[in-house]
């Protein structure tokens, strides 16, 4: 099977502008593509494990990344899905959340012997004369065609920057760039970037003839793999300061059954031959060892093997399979806030961070939703004695072994 086959087996491929080119540069790994990264964040969020690993899967191949920083559109900001406009940032900031990208996408890319770069967009458009912009890019564009796109015809009635309308040309100018600078071929995107990348495509056409040729994929559910990222407590992030390593094993341990092969066979690197194997009898407890699956191989690329076994044996000691409690996540309790070794229910449950209030947590035990080493918990002014420690659990996907410091 090749490269390219495996990409549309695994449903990572939706539009193309040359498949015949692409499947031949690709499948000879000869194709130098390029994703962009705005650094909105100092860390990267399940939202890109799409692109991360479509990047690691090529470059396995023997093709050649070319990570972009939007350091420079970040100044700027993308319409794209988006109903009202970014929080402007400051270059500073910018240039944090760069220096955090790059250390973790180590984890997925290979930049040894420039095997892969990483590049910021603000190298370029930082410096770029306005008049010398209008001159040689903006003449190149139709605004007819640019309103068209579906980036903006979202955002015209609420309404939508000049700042915000140059995005397009910018991101055009990043492909035409890459292409002269670094030999980029091939860039790949969302499917919300379509219109913005075909304007790349067509840039490098109109301004370096016929002889110039350049290509656009976009991934079938990046918009979607967007979503995947947030959870009711905000994002699911790659930092373990910021999600747990244990937090993002339970995330993608409880994906709805209807997305576990989906996952399984964008975003691992489990034989896909494996994976239409147990699609042709999924049922039941066959979804549980699938999700325990995914789970178990994208918290071992994020996190190492380690923190992934940890968090396996955390999650089977919990839910009634093998397994010690050791690995547990843990919520040191003050002595302070004890009163003759218990502490209110409601309190343990904020001091755990298992409520955000007291009165949220009087609503969930009122509700059920409560158990304290597997006792379901009804009277909201219980005392609890923590002794060497007890499990709190909030419906089936939150619990603590809550501790005395």
């Amino acid at each position: 099977m090749t490269t390219f086959e495996e990409l549309k087996r695994r449903g990572l491929l939706a539009q193309l502008t040359d498949e015949k080119e692409i499947e031949e540069l690709v499948n000879a790994g000869k194709a130098t593509f390029y994703i962009g990264f705005d650094p909105t964040a100092d860390s990267l969020h399940v939202g890109h494990f799409m692109a991360l690993c479509l990047m690691k899967r090529l470059q396995m191949a023997g093709n050649k990344p070319i990570v972009l920083i939007g350091g420079g559109t970040a100044m700027i900001g993308d319409p794209s899905g988006k109903t009202d406009m970014r929080k402007m940032m400051t270059p500073e900031t910018i240039q944090h959340n760069v220096d955090c990208f790059k250390k973790q996408m180590s984890r997925f890319i290979d930049f040894s012997e420039d095997k892969a770069i990483i590049v910021n967009n603000a190298d370029w458009l930082m410096n770029l004369n306005y008049i010398e912009v209008l001159r040689e890019v903006g003449a190149q564009f139709s605004v007819n065609r640019m309103l068209t796109a579906e980036c903006y015809k979202q955002r015209l009635e609420r309404g939508l920057s000049f700042l915000e309308f140059n995005y397009m040309i910018m991101q055009s100018y990043d492909f035409y760039q890459l292409f002269q600078k670094y030999g980029c071929n091939m860039q790949f995107g969302g499917d919300d970037q379509w219109s913005n990348m075909l304007g790349g495509t067509e840039l490098i056409r109109r301004k370096l003839g016929k002889d110039a040729y350049a290509m656009t994929i976009t991934l079938l559910l990046n918009s979607e793999g967007k979503k995947m990222g947030k959870t009711e407590k905000g994002a699911v992030w790659l930092d373990p300061e910021k999600t747990t390593p244990y937090d993002f094993f339970q995330y993608w341990r409880n994906v709805d059954d209807a997305d576990v092969i989906k996952c399984l066979k964008m975003l691992t690197f489990v034989p896909v031959e494996q994976i239409e194997e147990m699609e042709k009898s999924m049922e039941g407890a066959q979804f549980n060892a699938a999700k325990e699956l995914l789970a178990y191989e994208l918290t071992k690329l994020v996190h190492g093997e380690e923190e992934a076994e940890k968090a396996k044996a955390a999650a089977r000691a919990l839910f009634g399979g093998s397994g010690s409690d050791e690995n547990m996540p843990v919520a040191e309790i003050s002595a302070a806030d004890l009163t003759d070794g218990t502490i209110g229910l409601l309190n343990l449950l904020v001091k755990a961070e298992l409520a955000p209030s007291v009165s949220e947590a009087r609503r969930l035990v009122q509700q059920g939703g409560i158990t304290v080493d597997d006792v379901k918990m009804s009277d909201p002014k219980a005392m609890i004695a923590i002794g060497e420690g007890v499990i709190v659990r909030k419906g089936k996907k939150a619990f603590k072994k809550c501790i005395v410091k």
